[in-house]
């Protein structure tokens, strides 16, 4: 059985020299960061090319993905938050295309590395500071500490309020990126027993990952879900007080 924590190693792809001590080899993380990009660039290009009235299958199951996001959108945020649409569709898209790219045998899931959903987090946190200032103006900061609440508790509110919103990026990242590789590993190790098992006593394993990989699948549907819904709901924290 190969080690299971090796599917997360990352390998340069493309060796390019260190500047600074910093490498930019291009990486299986940065080659499966744009071969979902240009997966969802291609489905929705090709879905929508006709943009039928009578949707057939592929526009059928594009205008659903957008509908999804833009219901979180419309629930989480109000009709303010529509400007903000292709925003939260992209960051949905990012995620649960790397979570379902690394399903697929030799893949590499991108999600499950702190350091690329940690960079996510952390951009989209800031874009909705940014669009949280712009909107209320210096008012944005009311979110840590509230109108009408007593001067007397602010050096106790304010601090908490401030660890809370760093915590923000924290949460986001260690959900996703823990829960994509729990599944893989589990995955993994099981797929071992059954590659090691004769044909009679692996069938019943062999069911049984079936089953689990369409498990994991919505799983990672799930995740990509959540992470959404959580940045709208940042984002309205950041367009509407408390």
């Amino acid at each position: 059985m190969s080690d299971p924590i090796q599917q997360f190693e990352i390998k340069p792809v493309v060796s390019l020299p260190k500047i600074d001590g910093i490498d930019l080899s291009f990486t299986n993380s940065s080659l499966f960061m744009v071969l979902g990009l240009v997966v969802c660039a291609t489905f929705f290009i090709v879905a929508m090319r006709k943009r039928a009235i009578i949707p057939d299958k592929l526009q059928s199951v594009a205008e659903m993905v957008y509908e999804l996001v833009t219901g979180m959108v419309n629930e989480m945020v109000g009709t303010e938050g529509r400007k903000y649409v292709p925003f939260i569709f992209t960051i949905f898209t990012f995620v649960v295309l790397g979570n379902l790219l690394g399903l697929l045998p030799y893949s590499f899931t991108y999600t499950s590395h702190f350091a690329a959903v940690g960079s996510l987090s952390i951009f989209s946190i800031l874009i909705t500071v940014f669009i949280g200032i712009k909107k209320r103006g210096l008012n944005w900061f009311t979110n840590f500490f509230p109108s009408g609440t007593p001067i007397a508790i602010a050096p106790i509110l304010v601090p908490i309020e401030i660890i809370s919103f760093c915590s923000k990026p924290l949460s986001l990242t260690i959900r996703l990126t823990v829960n994509m590789m729990v599944g893989h590993i589990m995955l993994k190790v099981i797929a071992g027993f059954v590659y090691s098992l004769s044909f009679w006593g692996g069938w019943i394993p062999l069911v049984f990952i079936s089953l689990l990989i369409v498990f994991e699948m919505g799983i990672a549907v799930l995740q990509a879900y959540i992470y959404t819904i959580l940045t709208c709901v940042y984002l309205n924290d950041a367009l509407h007080s408390h």
